[in-house]
Order: C-alpha cells, then sequence, then structure tokens
C-alpha cells in the first residue's frame, strides 16, 4: 500500500453536506504509509461539522477495503470565508457574520448567547455583538460586567466571556439608565461595533440583533456582508407572524436565511415527564416549509435555561452531553453545516484557515 492507493481509495468517501469526495474538497492532508498502517488528518469544513462522525466511519471503511490493518486518524478544520459583497467592506479577520433575527419575546437573545457558546465549545473561534441598544441583555446572560478598555485609535477591545469576544452597550451604559436615542444615533454606534472594536481572527461573530426590522437591521445589511440570519420563532401565531416579517425581509435584500429555529417549543413536565405543548407545536416547521428555508430544530422550555441566562452561567457551558444544552449543540452544529455548504458551494473558492 501506498499515498497513491490511500488518495484513490479516499476519492469515493463522499463528505455529506457538500456532496463532493474529500480529495477534491481538499481535506486529505499529512498522508504517510508504513506497509499496512496508514495515517493522515482530514479537514473539516468546521470544528462544528455534525457528520464528524459518519466521515470517520466512511474513512475508515474505504482504508480497510484498500488494505489498511491500523489507520491513524487526525482532525483539523479549515473555517471558509462568507461569500463578499460589491460595496459592502467585511470585518477584518472576521469569516461569517450570523444575524439572530426575531419579533417581540421569543428568546432571541438566549438563543444567540447559547448558539455563541456552543460553536464556542465546539472548537471554533466565536465573538458575541449585541445590536439591541436599546435592551442590551448579553452582558447579564455572559456574566460579564466590566467596561471595554480603550487602545490607540480610537479602538475599543472587547470584553472576554466564557472565551467569547463580546461587545454590547450594556457594557458601555450599565445599570438601569436608558438611551433615548434617534435612528442616526444608532446608526453611529452599531457602526463603532463593527469597524472599532478589535475582533481579531474569528470563525463566526454572532450578531444579536433587536427585535423587528428596524435601524439596526438596516445599517448591518447596508453595510456589512452577513454570511446569514437564524430566525428565532415560537410556536404561536404571535410570533409566527413577527418571523415571517423577518424572513421576508433577509430574502428581499438577498441575506441567506439560515433556517427557522422554534424556542419554547413544549414543556416536558420533571415530575410526571409529559409533555404540554404551552405555546402551540409545529409553527416554526410549518413556515420553514412555507418559506422553503431549512428548520433548524426545536428548543424546549427548561427552567435550567431560564436560571443560566439570569446567573451569567448559559446552559451551554455545561458542554455539549448536557441534556438542557443539547438543543442549542444541535443547532449550532445546523448552523455552521449550512454555512459550510453556502460557502463552498459551485462557483465560490474557499478562503480558509487551517486548524491543526
Amino acid at each position: 500500500m501506498n499515498e497513491q492507493a490511500v488518495i484513490a481509495a479516499l476519492n469515493g468517501v463522499m463528505d455529506p453536506e457538500l456532496g463532493k469526495d474529500l480529495v477534491t474538497l481538499n481535506m486529505i492532508k499529512d498522508v504517510s504509509v508504513k506497509g499496512d498502517k496508514v495515517s493522515l488528518t482530514v479537514v473539516l469544513t468546521t470544528p462544528a461539522c455534525p457528520l464528524k462522525s459518519a466521515i470517520e466511519k466512511d474513512v475508515l471503511a474505504a482504508l480497510a477495503a484498500a488494505g489498511a490493518k491500523e489507520v491513524a486518524l487526525s482532525w483539523g478544520a479549515m473555517v471558509p470565508a462568507s461569500r463578499g459583497v460589491e460595496g459592502k467592506a467585511a470585518i477584518p479577520g472576521v469569516k461569517n457574520m450570523i444575524a439572530v433575527a426575531s419579533g417581540k419575546g421569543v428568546g432571541k437573545t438566549t438563543v444567540a448567547v447559547n448558539l455563541a457558546l456552543a460553536l464556542s465549545r465546539l472548537g471554533c473561534e466565536v465573538g458575541l455583538l449585541d445590536a439591541d441598544v436599546y435592551g442590551p441583555n448579553v452582558p447579564l446572560m455572559m456574566g460579564v460586567f466590566q467596561q471595554p478598555r480603550a487602545s490607540g485609535e480610537n479602538r475599543i477591545e472587547p470584553v472576554m466571556g466564557y472565551g467569547i469576544k463580546t461587545m454590547s452597550m450594556g457594557l458601555l451604559n450599565p445599570g438601569d439608565k436608558p438611551l433615548i436615542w434617534r435612528g442616526p444615533m444608532l446608526h453611529s454606534v452599531i457602526q463603532q461595533f463593527i469597524r472599532n472594536v478589535i475582533w481579531g481572527d474569528l470563525d463566526y461573530l454572532v450578531i444579536d440583533l433587536p427585535p423587528g426590522t428596524g435601524d439596526v437591521q438596516l445599517t448591518l445589511i447596508q453595510t456589512v456582508p452577513l454570511a446569514g440570519a437564524v430566525i428565532v420563532t415560537t410556536p404561536s401565531s404571535v410570533s409566527l407572524e413577527d418571523a415571517r416579517k423577518a424572513v421576508t425581509m433577509f430574502q428581499q435584500v438577498k441575506v441567506d436565511v439560515l433556517g427557522i429555529v422554534e424556542n419554547m417549543s413544549y414543556f416536558v413536565c420533571g415530575h410526571c415527564g409529559e409533555t404540554a405543548d404551552i405555546f402551540s407545536r409545529g409553527g416554526g416547521q410549518r413556515m420553514a416549509a412555507q418559506f422553503g428555508v431549512p428548520f433548524l430544530g426545536e428548543i424546549p422550555i427548561e427552567p435550567e435555561v431560564r436560571a443560566g441566562g439570569d446567573s451569567g452561567s448559559p446552559v451551554a457551558t455545561g458542554g455539549p452531553d448536557s441534556p438542557h444544552a443539547k438543543p442549542f449543540y444541535a443547532l449550532a452544529q445546523q448552523v455552521a453545516a449550512r454555512l459550510s455548504v453556502l460557502n463552498l458551494s459551485e462557483n465560490q473558492g474557499p478562503v480558509v484557515t487551517i486548524r491543526d
């Protein structure tokens, strides 16, 4: 057995999301063969790849069929940058900006915070921008309260929370003092958060938008190339009505809707184990089908999720094996996979970072 035989065997192993073989996608690195022992590295399209185990199984099976008796398989990750948009300047070093949007009172910030944490715990470099200037709840949920430090040339250093670079108006204007600003001031502060914050190298910048389809959303859409949007809804008709407006807005301005997640989807009684559909159920999935966008899953109502957000210790900090955090990790993997497909689509050359 030699390196050519290994490459030939892996020519038939497909990436299930991208629909191309691993060799064509340049995902096979550092192949070494010593007799019937093979070592290699598979470079995934994201550290949060949801199909890593399936790829591993297929690689091992293909190499065994080619005669390998022992395989040492290592993993890396390459995160493609989102497609550029003419007239919109990307944030240097930030590969993908993910907008999390919704109507009112659906737990959007809870989803954004736990999505960012899950991506980070899965091995990605992540930032979190709280763009809800009037109601900035990210600092409380992330348990970060120190003021950002100014740097040279009118630059701002984000605050670190759980390994995530975080910026919020709640860090600059703490306490109960309200901001009474008109639209132009909102535009200015969002521009500062985008251009003046030292975000550094990030795989994903999760942006928690304010409810609705107002000035902040328009500022972001008009000035930066958003990689895509995650729409949060509950199953209730009122929530779905607002969510439909958000989907329509992003589709009209040609921002990819990565999918719809149904928050507060159901409640499981901790005593009897029965499930109650407090706000109905299934509306998010039906809406996704209506608009032809992916359905990213259901997140149940759980006291632990509320308690984690109130205490500054979100449930995603418990890791992917925590039962309360699993829906958020599943969401993170779906979002990361969807972005990989979009960014590596036909005629789009990957701009990648290799992480061993």
